[in-house]
């Protein structure tokens, strides 16, 4: 076994390791989400924290981990008989993210309960993690319904397996501790709300902190033995102290005026349900044990609600979690002073300093002409161009309807578009390629009735072979890509109707964010297309980088078509199973070089020929319109919907048979 880096060798990184360290004081605390970027010791610090823990006492032979003083009447290895037991050290199992179903909550061997009717059941990593620690690294690529079954489980404390007929369950009470980077996509809202605590973690820009990394790394990697012997001192003291402040743990005391601050400060920053007050009792209690105190002061509660609150307070969408100091400290002094913390409202939040939507003298209003008031599409600038204008604000997100990829796909599982998945309902058999994982019972037994006398059946049992077990084929949605195409030339630069285009673009990505999508942006003006964003899983990078989109200049859209082309066809390659969804909005204006219109039907067509889902809103607006967008929309063999349509909520029928749109072109 690998020698693990030493706990107490972790340089910086102080919010990361008190809530590990708390949750080995209390694991009632709920567990730990680490945020941050790549190369923090997130992973490094997690591994580090099993040596820490105490040992567990457990029954011996048991798969289950079943404590001797009180072992699980319903465990499948029992009953049990009370006992001593024998220790062990505290597991750290790890859930890889493309694990299966089978290998999170343990598999049954169908061909023994068919054939002998017994229940053979091999546990899986809950069973494992019982007791312990469970670890999820990139824990937001998580699939949806792995993140399902560690939702039941965390709040059941308890995992069940049924297929067919045939169920068990186990205990599984573990320390959730889960790592991600931010850049690569959020964490379902569910799942987020099951950790206690959530710490940010980026790397030091001290050089001499930056130094003493890469010293004590190198040092390690040189000699992990001797480099732990090193620190051997400091694991043993660090591993005494936790000792004991478990055993002071449930003497702490947690006054009534402390419970005050806990709910004053929840109630302030609006968080949803009671698990919030719940976690930060807990973690200012572990706090207070672990510094030696046995009652629970003000700065416990801070420091609790520092941890626990970050991910449960209300935001908007694509708001980064994070918590207004300030307000902490001045809900914490209500609490204290005995106010009820009805002061006026704070002007920054909702309901103030949300600038008026209409146009005045700073947002380039109404009453600044707009580029359709030359008739050019473009507005007019030296050289024939619009120059570069300051982006703008988007305007208010809304909800949408589902667009959605005709057909059936085979993509990662998501809540788009129809998908052969291993979840959902059940519309057939096969026989299986690889791993059994869901049984189709009805067709097995089909499959196996008429070779019964010929294998010689005698006994009640079914003589099943392995030739005979049928795989359910099951249909359910998957995530796409929704590749963002955005117009953002002269002729899209009014202020008003950028901010309407912007909207409409941020509701769209919010859709996306909710059904599990990759996505990416690709803009054109000027002269040429850019890809403002590779397609990714972070729709927040994809909000923040259309907030600061600046638009002016001439209407290059073949050259955004054929950008978007590239940029699909690269990810065909990279993942050929997620189905592609191209949305260009735009007013479906050309301009710049020889026949623009003619080149940006050919591009369309392009996409066309390759069978690319498409939707065109058609952003267009004034009395006169040239149907450009519509026609634009016939040549990629999609459909269009008007930016007015969009905004209104109403685009009933925006991708609701793209085939027959095709067809119709």
């Amino acid at each position: 076994m690998s020698t693990p880096y030493p706990f107490t060798a972790i340089v910086g990184q102080d919010d990361l390791r008190l809530g590990l360290l708390l949750n080995a004081v209390s694991p009632a605390v709920g567990g730990v989400l680490v945020r941050g970027e790549k190369g923090t010791a997130k992973s490094t610090a997690v591994r580090a924290l099993a040596a820490l823990m105490p040992e567990v006492a457990v029954v011996a032979g048991c798969r289950f981990s079943c404590d001797p003083g009180a072992p699980d009447p319903a465990c499948p290895d029992g009953p049990h008989e009370a006992g001593a037991g024998v220790s062990r050290p505290a597991r750290t199992v790890e859930l890889p993210v493309g694990a299966s179903e089978d290998r999170l909550v343990g598999a049954l061997d169908i061909e023994r309960a068919l054939s002998e009717g017994v229940k053979a059941f091999e546990p899986g990593l809950l069973a494992d993690a019982h007791r312990g620690i469970l670890y999820v690294d990139e824990v937001n690529l998580l699939h949806d319904h792995l993140v399902d079954l560690l939702l039941d489980a965390a709040a059941m404390g308890a995992s069940y397996v049924e297929r067919e007929g045939v169920s068990v369950r186990h205990a599984a009470r573990f320390l959730l501790v889960g790592t991600m980077n931010p850049e690569e996509g959020e964490l379902r809202p569910q799942l987020l709300d099951r950790f206690g605590l959530t710490v940010e973690v980026a790397a030091s820009r001290e050089t001499d902190l930056r130094v003493e990394v890469v010293r004590r790394r190198l040092a390690y990697d040189d000699d992990p033995a001797g480099f732990a012997a090193r620190w051997a001192d400091e694991e043993a003291a660090l591993r005494e102290r936790i000792v004991a402040a478990r055993a002071l743990l449930p003497r702490v005391v947690l006054g009534d005026g402390v419970l005050r601050q806990i709910a004053a400060t929840c109630a302030a920053f609006e968080v949803d349900g009671m698990r919030a007050d719940i976690v930060m009792a807990r973690t200012a209690t572990a706090l207070a044990a672990w510094a030696g105190r046995d009652e629970v002061v003000a700065d416990d509660v801070r420091q609790a609600a520092l941890l626990a609150l970050p991910h449960r307070r209300r935001r908007n969408p694509f708001d980064a979690p994070g918590l207004d100091e300030d307000k902490l400290d001045e809900a914490l002094q209500d609490a204290a002073d005995g106010d009820g913390g009805d002061d006026d409202p704070d002007p920054d939040g909702p309901g103030g300093g949300v600038p008026p939507q209409g146009g005045g003298p700073d947002d380039g209003g109404t009453d600044a002409p707009g580029p359709e008031q030359n008739g050019s599409g473009d507005a007019p600038a030296p050289g024939g161009g619009a120059g570069e204008q300051q982006p703008v604000r988007a305007g208010e997100p809304f909800r949408t309807k589902m667009l959605s990829v005709p057909g059936l796909g085979e993509g990662a599982a998501g809540r788009r578009s129809r998908a052969r998945t291993e979840h959902g309902r059940t519309t057939g058999s096969r026989r299986p390629e690889g791993a059994l994982t869901k049984l189709h019972l009805a067709a097995t037994v089909q499959a196996a009735a008429p070779h019964q006398r010929a294998r010689g059946r005698t006994g009640r049992g079914l003589v099943v072979r392995r030739d005979d077990l049928r795989q359910a084929t099951r249909e359910g949605r998957e995530g796409n890509l929704v590749l963002f195409l955005v117009d953002a030339s002269g002729s899209m630069a009014a202020r008003q109707r950028m901010s309407a285009v912007k909207g409409a673009v941020m509701s769209l990505l919010l859709d996306a964010y909710q059904r599990r999508d990759k996505v990416g942006l690709v803009t054109f003006r000027g002269k040429d297309a850019e890809v403002v964003l590779p397609p990714t899983s972070s729709v927040d990078a994809a909000a923040a980088r259309l907030e600061t989109l600046p638009t002016g200049g001439r209407t290059p859209l073949a050259a955004g078509l054929l950008k978007a082309h590239d940029v699909l066809r690269v990810e065909r390659l990279r993942d050929p199973s997620r189905r592609a969804l191209l949305v260009v909005v735009t007013d479906g204006r050309a301009t710049g070089g020889v026949d623009p219109v003619a080149l940006a039907a050919r591009a369309g067509r392009l996409h066309a020929s390759e069978g690319t889902a498409s939707v065109v809103v058609d952003c267009e607006s004034g009395i006169v319109r040239l149907g450009l967008a519509a026609q634009l929309a016939r040549d990629l063999g999609g459909s269009a919907v008007t930016l007015d349509e969009l905004r209104a909520d109403s685009i009933a029928g925006l991708v609701k048979d793209i085939t027959a749109a095709g067809r119709a072109a």
